[in-house]
């Protein structure tokens, strides 16, 4: 059930990358970075790792690069993509998720996906074949810097589910996760118990968010997800009216020293959801980066990736 409380790129990891890289033949291993959020500078901030791949060399062929040049920006990122796990203390870099479905899966009637005409279908588990998972943040209390910083070091894609009520003091932090690729998604202004509101307020709680992240982010969000999980046709009809196009759910919730399950197997499954919060070390005793580092060597070592649920729904 869901709980209800709620280092940029310096010249030291630069050379290390580049080292990495040159090495590579020769079998030798860059040394191991400081395994923690607060060790030595992270590589380049607020970038994924294939964002400062080198660009191609001039004369490049129809397919963009010469193949020694493009197995050149390959081990490259692939050289920054394990320094930034080093450096983050991950057990191993996260797996690259599969290119983001041309078509997004088509929704029937399944385990994990509730239909109704005239509703926004609710996802539990995103109907795909891909070994891919879904992190999904919900709220918005904890801003942690460092938490945006590892995300986008890593590559690592989120979506989120902000409450007004939480957001409102630093939308700017948000704007950051948007401009990094995250989706700013609707969770209500107030953070309210849907299910025991009549339709106008919950109407309300809805659609006024719908607004105020439409005003905030400059995108009007096209998912939802009623907080606590609780909702009733009153809150699907709310939510279509206000134009939402989903409601997921989740699996899995995410906590920084374990995660909790819905089935009793105990395992990821491709296109679960799984649920975390923003919030920091006054609630959960941990940081926002020892949560996705739990979260990321979880998905890793069942041997998933992370992908983008706006990409599937």
């Amino acid at each position: 059930m869901k709980g209800r409380q709620h280092r940029r790129g310096g010249v030291r990891t630069g050379l290390l990358a580049a080292v990495c890289l040159s090495a590579v033949l020769a079998g030798c291993a860059a040394p191991a970075a400081p395994a923690g959020p607060k060790a030595a500078p992270a590589p380049e901030a607020n970038a994924a790792p294939e964002a400062n791949a080198a660009p191609a060399a001039e004369g490049a062929d129809q397919a963009g690069a010469p193949p020694l040049a493009a197995e050149a920006n390959s081990a490259e990122a692939v050289a920054r993509l394990e320094a930034a796990a080093q450096h983050w203390g991950l057990e191993h870099p996260p797996l690259k998720a599969p290119p983001r479905p041309a078509t997004k899966p088509e929704l029937t009637p399944v385990q994990g996906v509730k239909l109704a005409d005239g509703r926004p279908p609710v996802v539990f588990r995103v109907p795909t074949d891909d070994k891919v998972v879904f992190l999904t943040v919900d709220d918005g209390a904890e801003k942690d810097p460092e938490f945006s910083r590892m995300a986008a070091d890593l590559g690592i894609p989120l979506s989120t589910y902000v409450s007004d009520y939480l957001a409102r003091e630093n939308y700017g932090y948000f704007r950051d996760l948007h401009t990094q690729g995250v989706e700013i998604n609707n969770h209500t202004i107030n953070h309210r118990n849907l299910k025991v509101l009549d339709y106008e307020t919950q109407r309300e709680e809805i659609c006024t968010q719908q607004d105020q992240l439409e005003k905030q982010i400059g995108v009007r969000p096209r998912l939802f997800r009623p907080p606590y999980g609780e909702y009733n046709d009153d809150t699907l009809r709310a939510a279509a009216s206000c134009g939402v196009e989903a409601v997921p759910m989740w699996n899995e919730e995410a906590f920084p020293d374990h995660m909790e399950w819905r089935y009793d197997d105990r395992k990821l499954h491709s296109g679960d959801i799984i649920l975390t919060h923003f919030r920091g070390t006054d609630i959960w005793n941990a940081s926002m980066p020892d949560l996705l580092r739990k979260v990321v060597d979880e998905v890793t070592a069942q041997g998933f990736a992370l992908a983008r649920l706006d990409d599937y729904l």
